[in-house]
């Protein structure tokens, strides 16, 4: 199985951090290591998946918080694993609980706030980040759990890259200019980079982010992507937790 780790994240031994592939138990397509129930995948298979990718973690299936994801600007403070429901970002102060990401193509980011020993995941594909899902966040995080910027560690996971996201002229008119290119008759939006920049601005350090240089898209060997795929795509989960005594 072939898991991606954050760099910045190994500095912290007290939190537990892993993103998934499509490598693993010599999975075959179309799914490959699918850690999705909503694709079309046998579900026997994406369960052994999900339970061989959280033990590989040192988590348990049952300690995985677990949201159904809907392209919105909805936060869920989380203090157990299993299913939450409807949302696209969640928090959680308590140990041996993990934050599960679905991704592939969509920019997954995990926080983790040193000083007060909270962390979050963030879903955010172009929907979500037109809703600001990211700094809404951000804001929560601040303004109910005393996080400060200067304490927060970020890592922007995998996702697919600009120059493979075509999008068209009435989504391109809800970003600024600045995240669009243009060639020939085609709009490529960077939603990667709209959401560092909301990082930034909300005064995380540029030291405390961590991005990934990976496009899911032209990885077509390591990632899942939607939008290269199409239905037969799986999905990718990226995890964080705080380790606590049971890790």
């Amino acid at each position: 199985m072939k898991i991606i780790y954050s760099e910045l994240f190994k500095k912290f031994p007290e939190i537990v951090f892993g993103f998934s592939t499509k490598i693993g138990l010599n999975r075959k397509e179309p799914f490959y290591f699918n850690l999705s129930l909503t694709v079309g995948d046998d579900p026997d298979a994406v369960q052994t998946n999900r339970n061989v990718f959280f033990n590989a973690l040192g988590l348990k299936k049952e300690s995985v918080a677990i949201q159904k994801q809907i392209h919105s600007d909805i936060i869920t403070i989380v203090n157990q694993g299993g299913l939450i429901g409807q949302s696209d970002a969640m928090i959680t102060k308590q140990p041996n609980v993990g934050l599960a990401i679905s991704s592939a193509d969509c920019v997954p980011i995990f926080i983790y706030n040193k000083k007060n020993g909270i962390i979050a995941g963030v879903h955010s594909g172009w929907r979500g980040t037109q809703k600001q899902i990211l700094k809404k966040t951000l804001y929560k995080l601040r303004d109910e759990f005393y996080s400060s910027p200067e304490n927060m560690f970020v890592f922007v996971g995998p996702s697919i890259s600009q120059m493979n996201y075509e999008i068209g002229k009435e989504v391109a008119e809800l970003f600024n200019p600045q995240y669009c290119s243009f060639k020939e008759d085609k709009i490529f939006l960077d939603v990667a980079k709209i959401n560092y920049d909301f990082l930034r601005e909300f005064g995380i350090p540029e030291t405390n982010i961590e991005v990934s240089n990976l496009c899911s898209f032209d990885e077509k060997e390591l990632l899942h992507s939607y939008r290269r795929d199409g239905e037969k795509s799986g999905r990718a989960f990226g995890v964080i937790a705080l380790r606590g005594d049971s890790i």
